[in-house]
């Protein structure tokens, strides 16, 4: 057994490369192997996103503050707000991120496989995002 006691890994900043805004990642768990779970508390500040990706085992996003916006390619701009469970299916490419004038915070839960936990793709156009 092992425990993650809260403030013990430090909170990193969402790389400009995979993100447009300002977004906190803070680790919570990366389970080692055989297991292939990795979680991580990720607050978007308002206008916030991810770029475009997909996940190869697919990916679960618990939303725990605020309000927020989803989208899988083809699909309508959904919001998301606190309780909601979103469930993305391995390959989907899709984004997510905060609402234009609220922050998000979501629990993203992810396996790896072959130590790959995400793809990632083009930014997400503010036109995308207003839609």
């Amino acid at each position: 057994m092992e425990i993650k006691r809260i403030g013990s890994r430090p909170s990193g900043k969402g790389s400009p490369q995979y993100f447009t805004g300002v977004v906190r990642v803070d680790p919570l768990f990366d389970a080692p192997d055989p297991a292939r779970v990795v979680g991580a508390s990720v607050t978007f500040e308002p206008g916030a996103r991810t770029a475009w990706h997909t996940h190869p085992l697919g990916q679960t996003l618990i939303v725990t503050a605020g309000c927020g916006r989803v989208q899988r390619e083809g699909g309508p701009v959904e919001e998301i707000r606190p309780g909601d469970v979103v469930w993305i299916p391995p390959g989907e490419k899709h984004w997510h991120g905060a609402a234009p004038t609220t922050a998000m915070t979501h629990i993203a839960i992810q396996e790896k496989l072959d130590g790959k936990t995400v793809d990632w793709m083009e930014p997400v156009s503010d036109e995308q995002y207003g839609a």
